[in-house]
């Protein structure tokens, strides 16, 4: 029988979850070896492909000398650029020799002596690649003169077909350690594109189509990443790489980029305006359960040292900075090293800000409060402290009123604040205390207190310990709510900048997953998690717990009124606690489950039967680890 179009998304969308049932097991397998969000340079930003290894030297010279090394930024990364062609009798890449000297060793050019020169200042060495027959430069940069050269099959550099001799190659003869892999071999090389109807490049019909998820191929796309992720672990069996996925938030990538990378872009890329750089912040503000130790949302590079963040826009540079550093963001540096200030370096390795984005445990920021020009994020640090920013986004000044609550410690007791530009001590407050912040400024302190519960802690403030096994989505939606900026490379000659990243209702931390306050039968709950029905949560437990608590219902902004859902824990794949099925409208109900000995609980909302109106959203309600 053939179903209807929106029956048969519906079914493909189920088809790609992972199953609802437990299986006692941590799912996440992590793909090379993060444990803190990757750090380094990169030449894009800084150079487009007007890129040289003496410039790459240069900087990573100025890494080393200027203590960013030190301060953790050990990663040199060449981008677009490099290569000159693909040798059609073996498959064999070129590299550009005029561009990369050393590389020019007889017939088969190799870059393993640029890497040996990295690898020798203590650094580490990344390159870049497309996960299509061709490159992005290909398509947006045709003026210039490092373009791959030759015939059709000459200038296909991209990874198709030729993904585990280019792996082996990376990472074997040239000895890389990171790989950045884009995606505009899927996206731009359709025949509408001038490039391909004018005959310079083989047409390739689009399986990405930005913008537009309904008509993109996310399980194809997400299949030729995981085919990469495997030929990389036969090269690199130990695990010592990184593999950025570079997808710009397209394809769905927020559900999957965590099973096939280390990294993955969750917007497009980033400019030097501060505009730009709020939207790329948006896409992964809401995104704290899709990243952890070993797996990071990436906003794509710094743009300190350029632009509106250059060394005469210091403070929007310690906005920038902060932001990254909150949302546990890679820190890949975009700029040319040998023109900045010292005051630009200072920002760059501010010792306690990198160490809030380099915070062991892993946790991005948790958005404690949120309107259109504030927002208040909060993360928990590996020994209990918080880290909260408070970011000013607007032209004027904004007046903020910090609470307890806020940090999830209590009210009655005094709560010590540091700060972490200034590495000095901020006052103490009891109850809540008032800032006003300049016109884009944002506040990075660290936060010592007592917590509000006696013992324990609420999941939703550790959401790194989280792995999103089946969000319950049944079919994708764009997020409405990000900052829609006026990308650097457009204009306003058409409809307007549309919401772009799909992934509307997947789980969230104290918030509904479309953005509402927690609430079951009008009772509300600052703290807990709020995810879809057919959704299932597995949550790290830490030693020495005793047992899991949480209020859960069907909550009052639920689209779906009629199905009932069930709520069940499982621990270690054992079912632990579980209620009736409830419906709309029903108070909550406490589920209680002993972890005595339990290292993996599994949330899991099961819906009963159908609901036309739409999806079923629940609240698990103050649901914490005591």
């Amino acid at each position: 029988m053939k179903l209807p179009a929106l029956a048969l998304l519906v079914a493909l969308s189920a088809q790609a979850q992972q199953p609802l049932e437990p299986t006692g097991r941590w799912l996440h397998q992590p793909v090379g070896s993060a444990p803190t969000p990757p750090m380094g340079w990169s030449s894009w930003n800084a150079f487009r492909v007007d890129i040289t290894e003496q410039k790459v030297l240069d900087s990573a010279r100025v890494i080393v000398d200027s203590g960013l090394a030190q301060a953790g930024y050990r990663s040199i990364n060449v981008d677009d650029g490099w290569w000159l062609k693909r040798r059609t009798s073996d498959g064999r890449l070129q590299v550009r020799t005029g561009l990369f000297p050393s590389a020019a060793k007889g017939k088969d050019t190799s870059l393993r002596p640029f890497t040996d020169k990295i690898h020798a200042m203590g650094l580490k060495a990344g390159l870049y690649t497309d996960i299509g027959r061709n490159a992005c430069s290909q398509a947006y940069d045709a003026d210039s003169p490092n373009l791959p050269e030759g015939t059709h099959a000459e200038r296909e550099v991209g990874l198709m077909g030729f993904v585990e001799q280019d792996v082996k190659l990376f990472f074997g003869d040239w000895n890389f350690d990171y790989l950045k892999v884009d995606g505009c071999g899927l996206s731009s090389y359709g025949p509408d594109r001038a490039h391909v109807a004018s005959g310079q490049y083989r047409e390739y019909k689009p399986t990405i189509v930005e913008g537009n998820i309904n008509q993109s191929d996310v399980e194809g796309t997400k299949q030729l990443y995981v085919g990469l992720k495997q030929a990389l672990h036969d090269v690199r069996p130990r695990g010592d790489y990184v593999l950025s996925v570079c997808l710009w938030g397209t394809v769905n990538v927020r559900s999957w980029g965590q099973d096939a990378g280390t990294m993955w872009r969750t917007s497009r890329d980033i400019a030097n305006s501060f505009s730009q750089m709020v939207h790329n912040f948006d896409s992964v503000a809401t995104r704290e359960f899709y990243a952890g130790p070993g797996r990071w949302n990436d906003p794509d590079m710094l743009e300190i040292g350029n632009g509106e963040f250059d060394g005469n826009h210091l403070l929007e540079a310690r906005t920038h900075m902060g932001l990254w550093a909150i949302a546990a963001a890679p820190l890949m540096i975009g700029t040319d090293l040998s023109k900045v200030s010292p005051a630009v370096i200072d920002i760059l390795k501010a010792p306690e800000v990198v160490a809030i984005n380099q915070d062991p445990a892993g946790h991005q920021g948790v958005l404690a409060y949120a309107d259109s020009d504030r927002q208040i994020l909060v993360k928990t640090l590996a020994d209990g402290r918080k880290a909260v920013l408070l970011f000013n986004r607007t032209d004027a000044p904004a007046k903020f009123t910090l609470t307890a609550e806020h940090l999830k410690m209590d009210a009655t007791a005094p709560v010590a604040l540091r700060n972490a530009w200034t590495r000095a001590d901020a006052g103490a407050f009891t109850g809540q205390r008032e800032f006003e912040l300049k016109p884009r400024e944002a506040l990075l302190f660290t936060a010592t207190g007592k917590h509000l519960l006696p013992r324990g802690y609420f999941v939703s403030e550790r959401p790194g310990s989280v792995y999103v096994a089946r969000d319950g989505i049944r079919a994708l939606e764009q997020d409405p709510i990000g900052y829609r900026a006026l990308a650097s490379w457009s204009t306003t000659d058409n409809g307007g900048t549309r919401p772009a990243y799909a992934g509307w209702g997947g789980p969230r931390a104290d918030s509904t997953p479309y953005d509402q306050a927690l609430s079951v039968q009008r009772q509300t709950f600052r703290h807990g998690i709020g995810a879809l029905a057919d959704s299932r949560l597995q949550v790290q437990v830490a030693p020495g717990a005793q047992r899991f608590v949480a209020r859960a219902g069907v909550d009052d902004s639920t689209r779906g009124k009629t199905a009932a859902v069930s709520f069940e824990v499982w621990g270690d794949g054992r079912r632990l606690a579980a209620t009736a099925p409830m419906k709309f409208n029903q108070a909550a109900r406490e589920l209680s489950a002993d972890l005595r000995g339990v290292r993996l609980i599994e949330l899991i909302a099961r819906q009963h039967g159908a609901d036309t109106a739409g999806p079923v959203v629940v609240t698990w309600g103050e649901a914490r680890i005591e």
